[in-house]
């Protein structure tokens, strides 16, 4: 329960991969008649297979109908007895999330014609619909790559196009449309020039990213200007509400909340999921090279999002299929396991390189300084790590944290005195030890040293490991010190000249 005089709105969000699609089928049909994943795989065969049948923007398969037809049974009960209405929906507008959601606006909209809500005798009414249904088509939410086939571009449906083909046939009417080029001839991929690269989707991820929370917090800002009962503190129990459970998503609820629907697709969610993780800080790797992280969804794989404004969300449970749970439903489940592609999301070790670099103690990333921190708890003795505090040197200069990076793994690091060339805890990972990384981090300490004016680095080795290794990138022992029993017994001093 909420501390008393702390209210947390907040909105709750479903993001919905796509049912699987008649190119899903494709490569799930390609991958078992030439063998993929095996020594017999046929590549030849393979690429062939899959471009005589892929399409640019396909719809859903057969399964994937199963698949749309069971999502809407579960969120049909699940909204009517827990969301407000209108629900809102995003989706992308690419044929394959329209098709998988159109059931369930189907059904949302019977429903909501059918129990006098929103229309007399059943009819089927704009005023109807926008009760049950809030439909918004978002031009930025298509999957990576864009639109294309053989190597030829294809502009997408527009916007008279997705409603005369898709949405109003089917009875939903009214859908809004963002992020399509002026001009009901151009469709949503218009801009394209080709298959959109790998630094193009993470751009218009961020651009997402940012569309989607100013979405939200448009929502939330309501309650501050009129009183809007669906949005409200869902972690405060009022009477009448003690019997609920709350991990129950199709039991009717007192108070029905605010909700939003995105349905998009599996790779692009993913980099979408990234920024509401962690935030852009963390979010980009280099240009041109994948994430070293990934969100994996089945088809019509379900995360349960909280937003409590200002890019605040809570991540309540992820890639979850209860509508797939059932022996019946568990058949139909596709699209989410390391043989549909998802591992070739992951880079090779040969695409990270080692990326070294040095900052102020102070102005080094939050999220470098937490890996730093940690490694030297894990893999420095307690003598190692206060040694330069134990050094008759003065203490006037700055300090400099120097740290080898792969991806966004910090492999290593150190830190220099740029005054008195004080080289302190200095630790490089385990599994790194064999690989130059320490070699890196000392010829960085050097050239750095070099360029300050400084005329030797001092190092303190507690162990005899410590002093090999030093040893060999260039250190030569100052004072050997006490030798008897066991070589931490003395912190020997290293030194070398520049």
């Amino acid at each position: 329960m909420s501390e008393e005089g702390q209210v947390r709105r907040s909105i709750s969000i479903r993001l919905i991969r796509h049912a699987e699609s008649c190119n899903n089928q494709v490569y799930r049909d390609a991958r078992r008649l030439y063998h993929g994943g095996t020594p017999d795989f046929d590549l030849q065969g393979w690429l062939k297979y899959v471009d005589d049948r892929r399409s640019a923007d396909p719809g859903i398969s057969d399964i994937g109908t199963i698949q749309a037809k069971k999502l809407s049974e579960y969120l049909k009960t699940h909204l009517l007895n827990q969301a407000s209405r209108p629900v809102r929906f995003v989706v992308s507008p690419m044929r394959r999330t329209i098709e998988t959601i159109l059931p369930t606006l189907v059904a949302l909209n019977q429903h909501n014609n059918s129990d006098g809500d929103g229309g007399a005798g059943g009819s089927t009414t704009n005023e109807s619909i926008l009760a049950a249904c809030n439909v918004m088509i978002n031009g930025f939410y298509f999957e990576s790559e864009g639109c294309h086939v053989r190597e030829r571009v294809e502009t997408g449906m527009n916007a008279n196009e997705i409603n005369a083909s898709l949405l109003h046939p089917a009875g939903v009417m009214n859908a809004s449309f963002v992020g399509f080029q002026s001009g009901e001839e151009n469709g949503w991929y218009a801009h394209g020039k080709g298959e959109e690269t790998r630094p193009e989707s993470e751009e218009r991820a961020a651009k997402f990213y940012v569309w989607m929370t100013e979405y939200l917090d448009q929502q939330l800002r309501e309650v501050e200007q009129e009183d809007v009962a669906d949005i409200f503190d869902a972690g405060v129990t009022l009477p009448g509400e003690e019997n609920e459970k709350d991990h129950d998503r199709l039991g009717p609820r007192t108070r029905r909340r605010r909700t939003a629907i995105f349905v998009g697709h599996g790779d692009f969610m993913s980099l979408v999921l990234k920024r509401i993780v962690a935030g852009f800080g963390h979010a980009v790797e280099k240009d041109k090279v994948p994430h070293r992280s990934a969100f994996v969804h089945f088809n019509t794989g379900i995360t349960e999002l909280e937003y409590f404004g200002n890019g605040r969300f809570l991540v309540m449970s992820h890639n979850t299929l209860p509508h797939l749970s059932d022996p019946e439903g568990s058949c139909f489940i596709t699209g989410g396991s390391l043989k549909d592609g998802w591992s070739y999301l992951m880079p090779s070790d040969g695409l990270l390189d080692s990326e070294v670099s040095i900052a102020f103690f102070d102005e080094v990333q939050p999220n470098v300084h937490e890996q730093t921190e940690a490694l030297r708890s894990l893999y420095l003795t307690k003598k190692e790590s206060t040694a330069s505090n134990d050094d008759t040197d003065d203490d006037a200069g700055t300090e400099l944290t120097i740290v080898v990076k792969r991806g966004l793994q910090v492999v290593g690091c150190a830190q220099l005195n740029d005054k008195t060339g004080r080289l302190s805890d200095v630790v490089v990972r385990p599994s790194a030890r064999r690989s130059q990384v320490g070699r890196s981090l000392i010829d960085a300490v050097k050239n750095h040293a070099k360029k300050s004016n400084i005329e030797k680095i001092v190092a303190q080795p507690d162990t005899l490991d410590s002093k090999v290794f030093f040893e060999k990138v260039g250190f030569s022992a100052v004072d050997e010190g006490d030798k008897r029993g066991e070589y931490s017994s003395t912190i020997v001093r290293m030194e070398c000249k520049l």
